[in-house]
Formats: C-alpha cells, structure tokens, sequence
C-alpha cells in the first residue's frame, strides 16, 4: 500500500516537474543585460522580470509644469535647464509570457498600465505592482497618478543573426560605456551596440562647426551618419546625447539606400535625433527615443521615399514622427508609420509639415497608440505652410488615451513659410480612430483660397469616449471642400 502511494506521489510529483518545465520556465524565458559599470541608475522604481532583476536606467524628460515645458522649447540657450526625471528598463521575451513586478519607495495606491489598448490589469500589494506581459512592446507604468515621472519598460523581440565582433564590416560595441564624436558608416556596413553597452556622443576638440545666427549656438556634423547604401545599425544597447550641448549634433543621420535601424534606445538628443533624408527603402523597427530639450524631434522623414517606422517608442520635446519635404531634394512617397507607442509632450505627434516644398503622396500611419499628449499643437496634423501639393494622407485604427488638440489640416502663412505661394491639399482619410475618455474634441479644417483649398477629407469611424463624433464639432473655413463624416 505504501509503495502505491509512493508511486502515485511519484507520478504526481513528475507530472508537476514536466508541466513546470513545459508551462511554467519554458513560458517565461528573458534575457536581460546588466548595466554598464559607472551608470547612475534611478531609485524611482526596481524592476524584476520572471523573479530575474532588471536595471532601470534614468531619463530626462519635459517638466510636469506647462510654462517650464513650453520654455524648454523656446529658450533654446537654456533649454536642458528644464526637466524632470522618469525612468526605463529593457529586456528581452525570448519565449512564452513573464510577471513583472515594479516596486516604488512610497505606498502605491493605485497604477495605469499604458497604452490602454494592451489591456493588462496590474494587482498593487504595498510598494509594488505585479502584471503579466505576453507580448512585445512598450508599456508605460504610472504609480499613483503621476504621469510624467513614469517608468517604461520596453520588451524587445529575440535577437536574431547578432554580427561577429571581428568582422571587418561590423562596427561592434560591446557591454560598456563608449564614447564617440562623428563616426561615419559607409556602405555595406552594420554598427552593433551590443545589450549594457552605451555609446555617448560627445564632441571632441578637434571636431569642426558652425554657428547658428539665429540661436548663437554651435552646429556639429551627425553623432552617427549613415550614408550609403546597405547600412543596418541595431542592437539592444543605449546611444546616449547628454554630454552634447543643445542643438549640437543629430544622433544618427540616415542618407543613403536600404537602410535598416533596429532595437536600440536613444536617450537626450540635442536636435532632431532621427533625420532621413534624400533616401530610399528605409525599415526603422522597434526603436525607443526618449528627450527633452528643444527640437528633440523623434523621427523627421524629408525627401524620402518607402519608408517603414514600425513598433517604436517615442516620448520627445518637439514633433514625434513628422514628414517634411525641402527645395529640390526629392519628394515623399510611401511613407508607412505603424504599430508605434507616442508620448506628445510639445509638438506633434503624427503630422505632414511644415517645410513641405516638394510634393508629399502616399503617407499612412496605422495602428499607433498615442498615450499621452499634453503639448500646445495637434496630436494628428498636416501643417502645410509652402507650395508643394500634399495628397493621399491616411491617419487610421489610432487610439488615443489623452489628447489637448485632436486633428488639424491646415494651410496657410508661417513662420515655418519659405515659398511665395501656398499649396494643396487632396485626398485625407481619418478612420477608425478612438478617443478614450471625456475631453474636449478639437478638430480643425482650414483652407488657404480658392486656388490653395483643402478637399476631399473623410472621416469614418470616429468616437470620443465611445460615441461617434458628428459634423458639428469640425470647424472649418470656406476654402474647405467635399467632407464627408460617416459613422
């Protein structure tokens, strides 16, 4: 009788081991990488993933007060001056779903797992946060109310294929803190930044510059320029632009053809952290770009033609993804922008312009998540201050969890303004966006002229809190034509 019960106890115990295994380790499998030696980390939060713990670096972001946010914008001297403090942490879901547990100093009364399109309900016992992650992506974690001193946390794919340091095409950055000043990548090269490793950008004596007139400031060639064709620069590493002074230096520069950037966080750019210019085929996948300081742009695509940004995070100071189209130089066609998580803190956060002086057709932004925006402009813009014609502009299945000012198209003079006349606007679509939550609904349509008029604009599927919106809450002026609203 003993025996029996020892092998049923056995048979138990081995069927408990296999499901572990099977269900349990095999469902949880991360990797995470420890922090490089010599970097501060925050105290804000402690992060463990699967029980493993996980290092949650410092960022700076834009001041919780308006007035100090919209000064960092327009006092470009003093620009770095104004900031608070929020946090990130990063790891990789090699397999199956994890528990993650976020413990704060003080009690936590209640958190927000965003975007809210994610649907995770977190459990709060004491100082910590516990939810399960399933999936990808970038979440944003907001402990007791705050929204602006919030963790995120980036969960990266597997990597795949990582280069082999010795190979004469790879520029390889291994676990450590590097320092750069302009490193130029040329064709057929990949530059790999390995997980804990942080490359710093900073300026070196000899390096060359100039001097902006209107700001008094210096202007340095790219941290990183891209220029060729068959670039890739990726990794799980930090590219870090806090020891270049504001509006020193863009942090990578992409010129060229078949350009592929991957993985990589960009933390405090000086300037535009992501310009692709005059380029073709272009895949910017999974990046992450925190900043804070004036025009910080996320990513600016001028010129530019079959360009893919895809599951990307971005929380900046200036416009998030933006189009633009200089004299001359190309114009913009086949520009997709999709599955991406954005955090407006001034600017825009999905817009075409201003600076549109070549035509623009054939720009789609999809399936984005705007979690946050509490800037003066448009969270959903095209902002056409030139001569140039701008068509075939899809905004669609975009979800927004807060928003000041919704949608704008808009055509008219600026300070932006470079050419003698004005332009066109054709073809706009608005589809299946959501806005959650009761706030004020601004959408505004303003035409130039006669002969500089904004037509064909739809709007379909548009809900506020739930509710479709209806045409009396869109103002427009008499050089608007054919807008159609349909549930």
């Amino acid at each position: 009788m003993k025996i029996s019960l020892l092998l049923k106890a056995s048979s138990i115990l081995s069927f408990l081991i296999l499901f572990n295994v099977m269900f349990g380790e095999a469902a949880g499998k991360v990797k995470i990488y420890p922090a490089p030696k010599g970097e501060v980390l925050s105290e804000l939060f402690t992060v463990a993933v699967a029980g493993k713990k996980v290092p949650v670096y410092i960022t700076k972001v834009a001041s919780a007060d308006e007035k100090s946010r919209f000064k960092g914008m327009d006092d470009k001297q003093r620009s770095a001056d104004f900031f608070d403090l929020a946090a990130f942490a990063s790891f990789e879901l090699l397999s199956g779903s994890v528990v993650v547990t976020v413990s704060a100093p003080t009690h936590v009364t209640s958190a927000k797992i965003l975007p809210a399109s994610a649907n995770i309900i977190p459990s709060i016992k004491n100082k910590s946060v516990s939810f399960t992650v399933t999936r990808t992506g970038s979440f944003t974690v907001e402990v007791n109310g705050e929204i602006i001193k919030s963790l995120h946390l980036f969960v990266n794919p597997p990597e795949k294929g990582i280069p082999a340091k010795n190979d004469p095409n790879v520029i390889y950055f291994g676990p450590g803190i590097h320092d750069i000043g302009e490193l130029a990548v040329g064709d057929n090269k990949t530059v790999y930044i390995a997980g804990g490793a942080i490359v710093r950008a900073i300026i070196k004596p000899e390096e060359k510059f100039t001097t902006n007139k209107e700001t008094g400031l210096r202007n340095y060639a790219p941290s990183i320029r891209l220029a060729g064709k068959n670039i890739t620069i990726r990794g799980r590493g930090i590219i870090d632009g806090s020891a270049c002074p504001t509006h020193a230096r863009n942090m990578i520069m992409v010129t060229g053809l078949n350009i592929k950037m991957e993985g990589i966080i960009l933390r405090d750019p000086p300037l535009w952290t992501v310009p692709v210019r005059r380029s073709d085929n272009v895949s910017i996948e999974n990046i992450k770009i925190l900043g804070y300081r004036a025009n910080s742009d996320g990513i600016d695509i001028c010129n530019s033609r079959n360009v893919t940004v895809s599951n990307c995070f971005i929380r900046t100071l200036d416009d998030l993804v933006v189009i633009k189209s200089d004299k001359g130089q190309g114009v913009v066609k086949g520009v997709l922008v999709k599955n991406c998580v954005l955090w407006n803190q001034v600017a825009h956060a999905l817009s075409v312009g201003a600076e549109i002086r070549e035509d623009v057709d054939d720009v789609l932004f999809t399936d984005n998540d705007i979690i946050h925006d509490i800037g003066r402009e448009w969270s959903m813009r095209i902002y056409h201050c030139d001569a140039a014609k701008i068509s075939n502009i899809r905004f669609e299945n975009i979800r927004v969890d807060e928003t000041k000012k919704f949608i704008s198209v808009w055509i008219g003079k600026a300070v932006w303004s470079r050419d003698a006349e004005r332009g066109n606007i054709n073809g706009v679509t608005f589809k299946n966006i959501k806005v959650n939550g009761k706030m004020p609904m601004s959408i505004a349509l303003v035409g130039y002229d006669d002969a500089h008029s904004i037509e064909d604009v739809k709007f379909e599927g548009i809900t506020l809190d739930g509710k479709p919106i209806s045409q009396n809450i869109i103002q427009s002026n008499a050089f608007v034509k054919r807008v159609v609203v349909s549930p």
